[in-house]
């Protein structure tokens, strides 16, 4: 299946377990896993290899009483959050110091629901063909 999200800069192809995004030109796979198959998920809800080109979001399939409640928004938000650290790796930025704060990545991956509905209201997006 093919998905479209507002422009050609971002087509995602889902597979059986993983995604494909272009990101600036750039396949990067989005794939769950979890903390018994991927041990790097202990220390994080997910992470950006941009050396192999991979998001890896954690499934989040567990019973703890203090999980989030809704944790499919909640893997939305790390999935746009490894995504940004992707972009900006793609784009030659990811090895400035503000380009790694979490904070800052955290922000821009929040606020771009927020910011996608406002260009729209502005009619500033590009359309691409």
């Amino acid at each position: 299946m093919l998905i479209s999200w507002g422009s050609d800069f971002i087509m995602c192809m889902k597979g059986v377990d993983d995604m494909q995004v272009n990101v600036l030109g750039t396949m990067y796979t989005i794939q769950e896993s979890n903390k018994v198959d991927d041990p790097a998920l202990e220390q994080c809800d997910g992470y950006c290899d941009d050396t192999i080109k991979m998001c890896v979001i954690d499934s989040m399939n567990c019973s703890d009483a203090m999980a989030k409640q809704n944790m499919q928004e909640y893997k939305k938000k790390v999935i746009r959050h490894e995504l940004v650290h992707a972009f900006l790796s793609e784009c030659g930025l990811a090895e400035n110091s503000w380009a790694s704060n979490e904070e800052i990545v955290d922000w821009i991956a929040n606020m771009f629901p927020r910011m996608k509905i406002a260009f729209e209201q502005a009619e500033s997006l590009i359309e691409r063909g």
